[in-house]
């Protein structure tokens, strides 16, 4: 490049919201900065945040302060006529209008070449109004369900088509949609090759938990007891993977230590993709950590932890890479029986990771890069 290119991202984590839009915008600005690009991230200080995580990443993060939901909501009926508010409105923790306000002075200073957003509660009203302070905008998306005034548009989703969002974004823009589009961590891809070739020992020696890097309704704790009623071989260890943020972190360490198979708790993993591959099955949330058990073939039963996780352990479920929890409360219930013919039948596990392999194959983010103008 000539000169440095300019990317701001706008994105959030909450105990609400989770961590994986974060992670996922993470994942994408390691890959410019590596290809010379300057990146910094404006983030709201939700509870359960992660801004002093990014800091520690190297990243200059601007944090915008938490507004009370009257404060919020007072302008927000401004425009609540004229314009329908997205779905997931109130996980911004301001209005829209402060929201754009106080990102304008950021951005005003920063003139990005590119602006990524990767939120719910944001839409085309907003993108809008931001416009005077950016060149070009991306947006990263899995719903479908608002309209966006972006040059660039990408929904890792597996089966997401294209015309999904053909009416809701602009004639020229790019639309990214699929699986193969995944932003997966350069590990992943390279613990690719060894993580297929162990499956072929068809053993079930390790189980790995990892509900989200939140977990605020405590499905940890929920699988960790419902395991209790399933027939896991003697010699199998678990390993259950948390945030530090997680709340019923403590209560899941005291369980950890009342099971009946070797079970380490683990918390601030930085070696996510070794532990998949060394792992024989997953019990997880069908969150972004969906594309990287695929990657890496790891065979798994998925838990939809919130509404918008539905359609892609839907579409897992078919293609035959997961089997599907549909909701937490019913962990106790359904794991042991959804887990019987997974313990007895390696022949069904090797069946679902080689599925699972052919549906992300972790060159997303260099595919993704080529399309910001480098």
């Amino acid at each position: 490049m000539g000169r440095r290119m300019k990317i701001a991202f706008r994105a959030d984590a909450s105990l609400q919201i989770g961590t994986g839009h974060v992670m996922r915008c993470l994942t994408l600005a390691d890959a410019l900065k590596a290809k010379g690009a300057e990146c910094w991230f404006i983030c709201r200080e939700h509870p359960g945040n992660l801004i002093d995580f990014i800091r520690s990443k190297g990243y200059t993060t601007h944090a915008l302060p938490l507004r009370v939901p009257a404060e919020a909501n007072a302008s927000a009926k401004v425009t609540a006529a004229s314009a329908p508010e997205p779905a997931h409105a109130h996980w911004l923790g301001a209005s829209p209008q402060q929201d754009v306000v106080e990102c304008a002075r950021i951005l005003d200073d920063l003139q990005p070449d590119w602006l990524i957003v990767d939120h719910y509660a944001l839409d085309a009203h907003w993108e809008a109004a931001l416009k005077p302070y950016y060149r070009k905008l991306m947006v990263i998306d899995d719903l479908a369900d608002r309209p966006h005034q972006c040059d660039l548009l990408l929904d890792q989703t597996f089966g997401r088509d294209a015309e999904d969002y053909r009416s809701q974004v602009p004639v020229g823009c790019t639309l990214l949609c699929g699986s193969q589009y995944a932003l997966l961590r350069p590990e992943f891809s390279a613990m690719r090759p060894y993580s297929l070739q162990r499956r072929q020992d068809p053993s079930l020696k390790h189980l790995l938990i990892t509900m989200g890097g939140v977990d605020k309704d405590n499905a940890t704790g929920q699988v960790l007891q419902a395991l209790r009623s399933s027939e896991l071989p003697a010699n199998c260890r678990i390993t259950v993977v948390m945030g530090a943020a997680a709340p019923w972190l403590a209560e899941v360490r005291q369980l950890a230590e009342q099971m009946p198979w070797s079970t380490t708790v683990r918390v601030g993993v930085s070696d996510m993709a070794r532990l998949m591959a060394d792992s024989d099955l997953a019990i997880g949330a069908a969150g972004a950590t969906s594309w990287e058990r695929c990657c890496l073939g790891l065979p798994a039963v998925m838990v939809v932890l919130a509404e918008n996780q539905r359609q892609v352990a839907q579409g897992l479920e078919q293609a035959g890479a997961v089997k599907v929890i549909q909701s937490p409360q019913l962990i106790l219930e359904c794991l042991p029986v959804l887990l019987a013919p997974l313990i007895s039948s390696s022949v069904q596990r090797a069946a679902m990771s080689q599925t699972a392999a052919l549906i992300a194959d972790g060159s997303g983010v260099t595919t993704v890069i080529q399309h910001l103008e480098f």
